[in-house]
């Protein structure tokens, strides 16, 4: 079974939408949340986009512009995001949503057709709260470089206090650094890619990312990326959900995509033990996920996820559900 929202439901899991009122979103697409638990409330951050997203799952009905489409307001064609922090409930509810007020630094005009910071996991480091993702407006060719900004919960709002623009640790002249995943329990510290592993560190007072450890892990896919934070797996163990996308032409040239999701367990040293087979969430080819995290005493998984960067997921499983999975890749 690759639809692994369905396992997940006949195992006793829930699944529930994050949904902000439209009338802040002009009902555009909500997309690829993250979570976190911070001792033991619930918070979220759900992206926004100015776009509704079209995909051609059977390529069946291709819209006139390829499968896959970014349908934008006739009077902006930049693809914007916003970020809207949200706590919630034990049944996975929406309590509290704000929009976070992301203009610490915002003296330059963006340069390029992504606007704003993308792909946002959560985390808190030294007692801090941060989020961290892409940005590629800052320059004309969309270069891309993970970003940290510190933001500040009041009872009336959420800002960005401070930004740190992370350079790329060995190729300085990178051209996309995207989707880095945050280790939840070693701060300042990212799996940069994970296979071969590469694990980064930022000093955001030295203005510097070094590299720390690459592990080589032969027999791994080559090209597993990125996804969720990496989070501790009992005592001996890590785990995350990456991603892999295919990307490719349909047969008159335009651009198409399927993206492809496993578990990925290391040991400590960052040797990689297992991985499940590749699969979807919910049977879409455009999904992605970019949050998990434990929550309650029984042993329960949230992971967060977004569907045709149309919709916004939170997935509860138990724990025991993803180690099933994973060993019967064995």
């Amino acid at each position: 079974m690759r639809n692994f929202v369905k396992r997940a439901l006949q195992a006793g899991g829930t699944i529930k939408p994050l949904v902000i009122p439209s009338n802040l979103t002009g009902g555009t697409g909500l997309m690829n949340p993250s979570v976190y638990n911070d001792n033991g409330k619930i918070l979220v951050n759900v992206r926004h986009v100015n776009y509704t997203f079209y995909h051609s799952e059977a390529k069946l009905f291709l819209h006139p512009w390829g499968p896959l489409t970014y349908l934008h307001p006739e009077n902006d064609q930049h693809l914007r995001t916003r970020n809207f922090y949200c706590e919630l409930n034990d049944a996975l509810g929406i309590t509290r949503f704000n929009e976070i007020d992301m203009k610490f630094g915002d003296t330059y005009e963006p340069l390029w057709e992504f606007v704003g910071l993308e792909d946002a996991r959560l985390i808190r480091w030294e007692e801090k709260l941060f989020i961290t993702g892409v940005r590629r407006d800052t320059t004309t060719n969309g270069q891309g470089r993970m970003e940290l900004s510190e933001i500040v919960v009041s009872p009336t709002d959420v800002k960005e206090i401070s930004r740190f623009r992370i350079p790329a640790p060995v190729h300085k002249d990178s051209y996309c650094e995207k989707n880095w995943m945050p280790i939840l329990d070693q701060p300042f510290h990212y799996v940069k890619w994970t296979a071969p592993t590469e694990v980064v560190k930022v000093d955001i007072a030295a203005g510097t990312c070094s590299q720390v450890k690459v592990v080589d892990n032969p027999g791994a896919r080559r090209d597993i990326r990125g996804g969720t934070q990496i989070v501790p797996f009992g005592k001996d163990h890590y785990i995350a959900m990456t991603h892999e996308v295919d990307l490719f032409n349909s047969e008159v040239g335009r651009k198409d995509a399927v993206y492809h999701h496993r578990f990925v367990m290391w040991d400590r040293d960052w040797n990689l033990v297992k991985y499940s087979r590749e699969f979807f969430m919910m049977d879409a080819q455009v999904e992605f996920g970019v949050g998990m995290c434990h929550v309650g005493d029984k042993g329960d998984v949230l992971i967060t996820f977004g569907f045709q960067d149309n919709a916004a997921y939170i997935l509860r499983v138990p724990q025991q559900v993803i180690l099933d999975f994973i060993n019967e890749n064995s």
